[in-house]
């Protein structure tokens, strides 16, 4: 089992500090994932790449019990 599955594992069973853990090693790739992605949409759209990234990570975790401030924050600075 890799890590991140391992961390989605336990982060969906309501571990904090899997889903604290699982952030740095997703989201360079999801960032990336979303450029890509957004780059192929019609001019005029709106939702921008870090938008896509923080929907993402949301869908992946699931767990609304996580304080996400406190998570999203060091990564946003």
């Amino acid at each position: 089992m890799s890590e991140v599955t391992r961390l989605l594992d336990a982060a969906a069973a309501g571990d904090r500090r899997a889903a604290a853990d699982l952030l740095p090693l997703v989201y360079d790739e999801l960032r990336k994932l979303a450029v890509a992605r957004m780059a192929a949409e019609s001019p005029g759209q709106t939702l921008q790449p870090t938008a896509l990234v923080h929907e993402a990570y949301l869908r992946l975790v699931g767990d609304q019990r996580f304080d996400w401030l406190s998570l999203w924050s060091p990564s946003c600075r």
